[in-house]
């Protein structure tokens, strides 16, 4: 069994999922704001899949990856790699690309 990869990114340059394309639902990333702030301790790593490009798309946590990139600029997250997409990755928008 292949262990898990982790990685740290960037949360802007996360590429979004096609159902997710036009970015966080904006009340639930108020809700997580309200709730969080700006900590990120606790907070479960988001996973993404490794497309053919090499871009890394969001599976689970848009607004998790959202809420980071918007309120600590700079900051890395840990990711986890969950899988692999046969489709190229860099056609869908960023998170930072749709930062409210």
């Amino acid at each position: 069994m292949k262990p898990p990869e982790f990685l740290d990114v960037d949360p802007r340059t996360l590429h979004l999922p096609w159902s997710r394309r036009d970015g966080a639902d904006p009340l639930k990333l108020s809700r997580q704001i309200s709730q969080h702030g700006k900590s990120t301790v606790g907070m479960q790593p988001p996973t993404v899949y490794r497309s053919a490009d090499g871009e890394l798309v969001l599976n689970d946590g848009v607004t998790r990856a959202t809420r980071v990139a918007k309120l600590l600029p700079g900051t890395l997250i840990r990711v986890e790699v969950i899988g692999k997409l046969k489709q190229r990755g860099a056609s869908t928008p960023t998170v930072g690309e749709r930062l409210p």
